[in-house]
């Protein structure tokens, strides 16, 4: 009997993940269906594993945060704005809840990677078809379960955008779903370096079918890479060259290391060195990337729209209202009033975040995230039952966090709800993967 209710748990643990990677497939197409079918998972994961969700004391922090949110919202000046404001927070606590209970192995993160690899190729393909391709098509199926909305040159025009809002939102996608791609491709590389050194004695190892997916990775890999560089996000391009030297760094591949950093070197001579030495190093660097870096590609840009100026105005409403901040979604009216001119966010999170709900909700918000990384980073450095192929999987998805992370510093991802879902994903299955791995070896020193 007990075996027949363990085959059942697990039964139906598998049914509602195999339903979430489904979701996550589709999720960058069709973001109703995805939202709908992880909302879905996580209130059945809730339900039946209340127990469990409500024993971690990472959550407890979440729901701590959580009725901070909704004391500074009680506060606010605008109580509409700033209710709407808070879906962008509290429903995805319960998903991070959730999936953290659900998320356990690295078989399953493994899983989790490919599918947003598989899932971005689309994306990609009419990015690049809508930059040099000129496709502009408004494609609606059953009202929103299917709508992709496709500008000929991109949004901004010139830069790649496919159906997300804006380049910079694209460009954060990608950053994220490259690290990961990047990741699995050195995990099939070694297993094709082993591959190799088995195909000595037997090649039939060496097969096209073996080969797969070390051939798909490559240029799902490129192909992200491409088109990050076509988004023309500064941003992008930093953290992208960030992953990478963290990765060659990672392999201990020293020559690789150096030679990124003297592409990189170039290009920053290129922007940003005196007149003479900068000459010299933009007759070999296209201006595309250096003029890109120091605004020459757009004067005359208005002080209102630089970080600078929005950094700024967001520290000093903080100052304003330490406590309880100004409201969620404040940002927006509050800036047009002073600046006269419609901004969305400060392109800062955290500067968001305390002038929106105060410093004690933003710090609070900054220590859970602090804990993840400091728990994660443990893992990785001491974990004796993690294996080597694993522990390249999980410094790729504690990449992805950084990233998003630094991404957050210079934007704001949590409005793009395919990206706000990403994230907490990410944070979810690293939390998941450290709680298991922690709980085996309070069990092994136990029973030793």
């Amino acid at each position: 009997m007990l075996g027949a209710s363990l085959n059942k748990a697990f039964y139906h643990l598998n049914s509602r993940w195999n339903c979430s990677l489904l979701a996550l497939l589709i999720f960058p197409l069709s973001p109703l269906v995805g939202a709908v079918t992880v909302v879905l998972v996580s209130l059945i994961t809730l339900a039946k594993q209340y127990r469990q969700i409500s024993h971690r004391p990472l959550n407890w922090g979440f729901a701590l945060l959580g009725l901070l949110l909704l004391i500074t919202t009680g506060f606010a000046q605008n109580k509409t704005e700033a209710s709407l404001g808070l879906f962008n927070f509290l429903p995805f606590f319960l998903v991070f809840a959730a999936f953290s209970t659900l998320i356990q192995t690295t078989v399953q993160l493994r899983q989790m990677a490919w599918i947003w690899v598989i899932g971005s190729m689309p994306a990609v393909t009419l990015g690049l078809g809508q930059l040099f391709l000129g496709w502009n098509f408004n494609l609606k199926i059953l009202w929103v379960v299917l709508e992709w909305t496709i500008a000929p040159g991109g949004n901004p025009p010139g830069r790649i955008a496919s159906f997300f809002l804006h380049a910079n939102t694209f460009a954060a996608y990608l950053v994220i779903v490259f690290i990961l791609s990047l990741g699995l491709w050195l995990e099939q590389w070694r297993l094709w370096i082993g591959y190799r050194r088995l195909g000595i004695r037997n090649k039939s190892v060496l097969s096209p079918q073996s080969l797969l997916p070390f051939i798909f990775l490559t240029v799902a890999t490129i192909a992200n890479f491409i088109t990050l560089i076509f988004t023309n996000s500064r941003n992008g391009w930093a953290i992208a060259i960030f992953a990478c030297l963290a990765y060659a760094l990672y392999q201990g591949w020293r020559i690789l290391v150096g030679g990124v950093v003297g592409i990189v070197t170039s290009v920053l001579l290129a922007a940003f060195a005196p007149s003479p030495i900068a000459q010299f190093f933009r007759h070999y660097v296209p201006a595309f990337f250096w003029a890109r870096l120091n605004d020459d590609m757009y004067p005359h840009r208005p002080v209102a729209l630089m970080r600078k100026t929005q950094w700024e105005f967001a520290w000093s409403l903080a100052w304003q209202h330490p406590w309880t901040g100004w409201g969620l979604r404040s940002f927006t009216n509050l800036y047009k009033a002073h600046m006269q001119i419609m901004l969305g966010h400060p392109h800062n999170l955290f500067l968001m975040l305390s002038a929106e709900t105060g410093f004690l909700t933003t710090f609070l918000f900054c220590g859970l995230l602090g804990w993840i990384l400091i728990t994660a980073v443990q893992l990785l450095r001491k974990s004796k039952y993690m294996h080597r192929e694993d522990r390249l999987l999980f410094f790729s998805y504690l990449l992805a966090f950084v990233a998003w992370v630094l991404l957050n510093t210079v934007d704001v991802t949590l409005f793009d709800f395919r990206l706000n879902t990403l994230s907490w994903l990410i944070l979810a299955a690293i939390c998941g993967v450290v709680h298991r791995y922690n709980q085996q070896e309070k069990l092994a020193s136990y029973q030793n």
